[in-house]
């Protein structure tokens, strides 16, 4: 290490046993399971909701997020070679997974969370998953900076990371980290404002500026990013920031929707 550069050869195993292998990924996507669950565990029961309601909900996410997760990263960024190859869609082992597929996942699983399961609305789940969501965001990039992916361009900065698993020789903004610490501020962020004015703020106001947060640094940090995929290159925006563009509309609509139903609840006073 210099004062120009880190030199990062983490492996992204933790241990092996035989042709068993546990990884650093793997170990974050676990840890974004537990601390969520935790988390709306302790949310349902401070709002007087049974149990079997988070137990239920960790279920539906976990399969939202996954298969989200891995269709986002087939049909967003590897069309071709998984329409050739539909049965490796399956082998998720062998990595690839996209965070706008595990949202839209999310989302779909909380639909029907909401339908067949849930008392509450779906804005107002949304309002309390976002929460440990962005935790698990958080986890979910530190397990990509372990696997030395999803990196950037090459800087000067004093803290620019020479990936050597990938074989890089020169320094690369740690884009995981950027991202990895805003989502972790922003769980910081909308759990402060839960428990202290979850009684005041109105319904859509988290989930509005957890979409917005997370989206514009994601569409921000694309621009230093390396392109995940060949068809990227030379892009004016990437397939990330394109698919943030509506999640942050949808971000700016939840705002306004929570604005709307405060002035109407002003109004009824």
């Amino acid at each position: 290490m210099t004062l120009l550069q880190i030199s990062w050869d983490a492996s992204p195993e933790i241990f092996r046993i035989g042709s068993l292998a546990v990884r650093w990924y793997g170990l974050f996507w676990a840890l974004s399971f537990y601390f969520g669950y935790e988390i709306i565990a302790r949310i349902f029961k401070k709002e007087g909701l049974p149990q079997k309601h988070a137990d239920k909900i960790l279920i539906y996410m976990a399969i939202g997020s996954i298969v989200g997760a891995r269709l986002g990263h087939c049909f967003f960024y590897d069309f071709d070679y998984y329409i050739r190859r539909p049965l490796e869609i399956l082998m998720i082992w062998q990595g690839g997974l996209a965070s706008h597929g595990g949202a839209i996942g999310i989302l779909i699983a909380l639909y029907y969370y909401q339908k067949k399961v849930s008392t509450q609305s779906f804005t107002w789940l949304l309002d309390r998953l976002v929460i440990p969501i962005s935790l698990a965001a958080g986890f979910i990039r530190m397990g990509n900076l372990m696997n030395s992916e999803i990196y950037g361009v090459e800087t000067s900065l004093p803290w620019g990371f020479i990936f050597e698993a990938r074989g890089e020789t020169l320094p690369k903004h740690p884009t995981q980290i950027y991202e990895g610490l805003t989502y972790f501020l922003l769980f910081i962020a909308l759990g402060w404002m839960y428990i202290k004015k979850r009684k005041t703020i109105p319904e859509g106001y988290l989930t509005g500026i957890f979409a917005i947060t997370m989206f514009t640094a994601r569409f921000l940090i694309e621009f230093i990013k390396q392109p995940q995929s060949d068809f990227e290159t030379g892009m004016l925006l990437n397939m990330g920031q394109i698919l943030s563009i509506p999640a942050i509309i949808a971000g700016i609509g939840f705002l306004i929707y929570a604005r709307r139903k405060k002035k109407k609840q002003e109004e009824k006073k």
